[in-house]
């Protein structure tokens, strides 16, 4: 899959080998989170409800390697389709750094630690609930806090 290279995360998205890529993302959570689109104006409405591979208390895929298998519209997120998303949130590391600006302060790259990013509270992790279990989206609309 390849090396991590020192400091791989400054470096351009477009530079980064497989392994460098897959590291380079934070683990929020908030891209496995189901949005609703409104038709008219087209802006994206978060919610609190998971995909239900997510693991709602790490945030973390259950099956990331196979999750495509079981959740086929699930997106692999590449430098080309980070830059014409709307839905990743701004704190994400991928549209940071697609946008030349540096990893957030909690980021565990530079912390060496998952912990500080759910201690800022840009986890998702034990706030949000499975989609076998929630319900019409449309009850869990939340503001994450788009920053």
């Amino acid at each position: 899959m390849g090396e991590l290279r020192d400091r791989f995360w400054e470096l351009d998205l477009d530079t980064l080998n497989r392994a460098e890529w897959e590291a380079l993302c934070d683990g929020c959570g908030r891209c496995c989170l189901h949005k609703l689109e409104d038709e008219d104006t087209g802006e994206i409405a978060e919610t609190n409800v998971a995909c239900k591979l997510l693991d709602t208390n790490t945030a973390r895929c259950s099956d990331y390697r196979h999750r495509k298998a079981f959740v086929p519209d699930c997106l692999r997120l590449t430098p080309a389709l980070v830059k014409k998303v709307p839905w990743l949130p701004k704190t994400c590391a991928y549209i940071l750094r697609a946008r030349g600006k540096p990893l957030p302060h909690w980021h565990y790259l530079l912390t060496g630690s998952h912990e500080a990013m759910v201690e800022a509270g840009a986890s998702v992790a034990g706030r949000v609930i499975s989609e076998v279990d929630a319900g019409p989206l449309e009850h869990h609309l939340t503001d994450w806090g788009r920053k």
